[in-house]
């Protein structure tokens, strides 16, 4: 896939990888934010919470781009090995089934992981390392990196671990990295651009609400890609589906009024 990741590539290989996966991750912070900046200006109306922002946009951002070096680093571990043949299987190939099967199979290790991680950074014995990424009650689009290394690599390590025992294919794994750092972005971009029924019970997903909820309240809806660990565990907040679909009713009263006023 890239020179690099030759299996004869040493040290050079390494930090070639781990360098251009950072740049690519800032690449990705700059872009989905600039992008989420401007549609939340472009529709005041669907801000969640009405406290402004405690923290400066430049902090944030300085804290994420520190914070996306420990992750690109994990990334970079994992596919180094893969590529290198220390891992208990070589990856699969590229087909019509290994790329949604080893996609949604990531996704759902991933969100486990994370969901279980979450509430132990909960715990009395690591909050202090997850605090400063709370200090950020109403969430920006800049501030889902943001926090201490131990709170990302809690997040995180499974970038660099979960390769060594499953053979996912590293495009599938980089497309995993890709989406989860742009729908975590839209997670903490303050606004609800894309409630949807898919987004409420009895479906898993979620939208940007679910980790709003979670800067508000704290001790709820812990996941990142799915519903189903919070409900399961009795940590979804009570008013989560009907906020949604709130948001749902908030989108139709606007298309109306829109139309109204063309005609």
């Amino acid at each position: 896939m890239f020179p690099f990741l030759d299996p004869t590539s040493g040290l050079i290989g390494f930090i070639s990888l781990f360098a251009l996966l950072y740049a690519a991750s800032l690449v990705i912070l700059f872009s989905t934010g600039s992008v989420m900046v401007l549609l939340n200006r472009r529709h005041p109306e669907r801000r969640i919470q009405k406290r402004a922002p405690s923290h400066r946009a430049i902090d944030d951002i300085k804290s994420s781009m520190r914070q996306l070096s420990i992750t690109s680093l994990c990334l970079a571990i994992g596919l180094f090995a893969q590529a290198k043949g220390w891992t208990l299987f070589a990856p699969v190939d590229l087909n019509w089934w290994s790329v949604p099967l080893f996609f949604v199979v990531s996704l759902i290790l991933h969100d486990t992981w994370f969901y279980w991680g979450h509430r132990i950074l909960h715990t009395k014995m690591f909050y202090r390392f997850h605090k400063p990424h709370h200090m950020t009650i109403t969430p920006t689009v800049w501030s889902n990196d943001a926090g201490s290394s131990v709170d990302t690599l809690f997040a995180h390590s499974y970038y660099a671990l979960v390769l060594f025992v499953l053979p996912i294919p590293p495009l599938v794994f980089l497309g995993h990295r890709v989406f989860d750092q742009v729908s975590a972005a839209i997670g903490h971009c303050g606004y609800e651009h894309f409630a949807s029924a898919s987004a409420r019970k009895p479906w898993p997903l979620l939208c940007t609400l679910y980790h709003d909820q979670h800067h508000q309240y704290f001790v709820f809806n812990y996941a990142n890609y799915f519903s189903f660990w919070d409900r399961l565990c009795g940590t979804i907040h009570p008013t989560y589906d009907g906020k949604v679909e709130g948001f749902e009713a908030l989108y139709t009263e606007t298309r109306l009024k829109g139309q109204g006023d063309q005609a």
